[in-house]
């Protein structure tokens, strides 16, 4: 009995301790948007190089490139402090639209379609479209394209030109991608026959797939990189005059040479060969900066495996209960985030809640809260059925000793109910260590981001996600082994 109570006083803590490691690690992934303060936030896509991409070097977790540059020079002049964000490219928007920082850089062309939505500053880099494709392709312009499978990056520039030119060159097929490092390894695959990329990042991934070509498209229409605002901002204005002070002092044109003329001189190329051409020694230097994506990943498995066990176990009581309205409202909350994808929830969370609610809900809150309703939607089902599982008598005899209903839940049942679901809740911890690379798409570098950004900064592929892959084998394996330990000692204690 008395352990019975230790186990109760466990359940009732636990949840203090678990939100203050939550409103501690928010600390410092929270970013705070506020205009008129002395912190301006930028939001990026750091998978981009030579315009934003991480620092990997000795583990290092800084964001560097061109457009980190000039949004600390601007920064300063301004007099204030530079703080940055990070998101897929196709995040970026969204993030400006729902207040979440004050503006935007990735190499991002202010279109009709953009400007409806958001505001831009002056052109501060013009870049031309390139044809990335096999050598022997022979696919060197527009037209070349006719009857062709064609990659682009999802929301940029590119796609939208890539449109403009089917409008034109009968019978091309357009394949939207997330990142420009899945565009080439599906040209390297045969899947698609090219891609159109910005000259400046494909010149890096041809250099390191010397199997790979480019030429530049011939345009009319002026187009190039600008900043991005959220609609109506006053920030715009006071960034126009420093980019101009810039351009007028050189001192933009000396960012384009020191990062521009790096982006050649940094790629290792590997020799030209058939098959993957694996090469795992290109990753070394990088490994200690995948490696620091493990705790973040622990962390938010653990706190979403708790939170949704303590939720799962309110919504399996309110099933089994005799307050209809209870059962009704736990049984539509199953079916809806049974119903939904994980992935659409998960934005819905990270977006939408600071438009309805004021509150600027950092990137591991919105994964850990999502990922707490989803998993506490399915573990209801596992509970209730562990409960319905326990001897009848188990209950008639508390209820014959005058016990009251909840503290015999707490105190008889559910112990029993969990330790006869253990492995069925060992297999949803599994589920979201895996899942948790979801949460890459809201910024958190864990586990998966990190071995892409490290793709991304040395313009291969396969070897850092085979190497995220082990480190997500060797975790499971940890998992199943402890798991295992655990359910021997639980039935050497009955």
């Amino acid at each position: 009995m008395k352990k019975r109570k230790v186990w109760l006083s466990t359940i009732l803590f636990a949840p203090i301790l678990v939100m203050s490691l939550i409103t501690g690690c928010s600390h410092s992934l929270n970013a705070a948007s506020s205009l008129g303060k002395d912190t301006l936030t930028m939001i990026t896509s750091p998978d981009y190089p030579p315009y934003d991409f991480y620092d990997t070097k000795k583990g290092e977790r800084q964001i560097v490139g061109f457009d980190i540059d000039i949004a600390k020079t601007i920064a300063k002049e301004l007099g204030f402090k530079l703080q940055i964000m990070q998101s897929d490219f196709n995040g970026l928007i969204p993030a400006l639209q729902a207040n979440r920082a004050d503006f935007a850089m990735a190499g991002m062309s202010p279109t009709p379609e953009r400007k409806k939505n958001i505001d831009f500053s002056i052109i501060y880099y013009q870049a031309k479209d390139t044809i990335v494709a096999p050598k022997n392709s022979n696919l060197k312009q527009p037209q070349d394209l006719a009857f062709k499978k064609v990659g682009v990056q999802l929301g940029t520039i590119q796609e939208q030109n890539a449109k403009k030119i089917a409008q034109k060159v009968t019978g091309i097929q357009l394949k939207q991608l997330n990142k420009v490092a899945e565009t080439i390894q599906e040209i390297k695959s045969g899947r698609i026959d090219a891609a159109i990329i910005e000259d400046t990042v494909a010149r890096g991934f041809v250099q390191a797939n010397p199997e790979l070509g480019f030429n530049v498209i011939p345009s009319e229409q002026k187009s190039g990189s600008a900043i991005a605002f959220p609609k109506g901002s006053s920030f715009v204005e006071p960034f126009n005059k420093v980019l101009q002070q810039m351009k007028d002092k050189g001192e933009l044109e000396k960012l384009v040479t020191k990062w521009f003329s790096q982006t050649t001189a940094t790629v290792s190329s590997p020799s030209a060969k058939g098959g993957l051409n694996l090469d795992f020694t290109r990753i070394i230097p990088e490994i200690p900066f995948i490696l620091k994506g493990i705790p973040l990943t622990l962390l938010f498995t653990l706190l979403s495996v708790f939170l949704g066990l303590i939720w799962g176990t309110v919504l399996s009581l309110c099933k089994i209960t005799s307050i209809n309205p209870l059962v009704w409202v736990a049984n539509a909350y199953t079916s809806v985030f049974r119903g939904t994808p994980l992935l659409l929830q998960l934005a819905l969370v990270y977006y939408a809640t600071p438009q309805l609610t004021g509150y600027n809900i950092s990137a591991l809150e919105a994964g850990v809260l999502t990922f707490t309703l989803n998993s506490g939607a399915y573990m209801s089902e596992t509970i209730r059925g562990g409960i319905q599982a326990v001897d009848k008598g188990q209950a008639e005899a508390a209820m014959s000793m005058a016990i009251p209903y909840w503290l015999m839940m707490w105190d008889i049942i559910l112990p029993q109910a969990l330790k006869n679901i253990l492995p069925a809740l060992v297999n949803e911890t599994i589920g979201l260590l895996k899942d948790s690379a979801l949460v890459s798409t809201i910024g958190v570098v864990e586990i998966l981001r990190s071995a892409q950004i490290v793709g991304a900064n040395k313009y291969i592929y396969f070897e850092p996600l085979l190497f995220a892959g082990l480190i997500y084998y060797l975790l499971v394996m940890g998992m199943t082994r402890s798991a295992s330990v655990l359910e021997r000692r639980l039935r050497q204690s009955q």
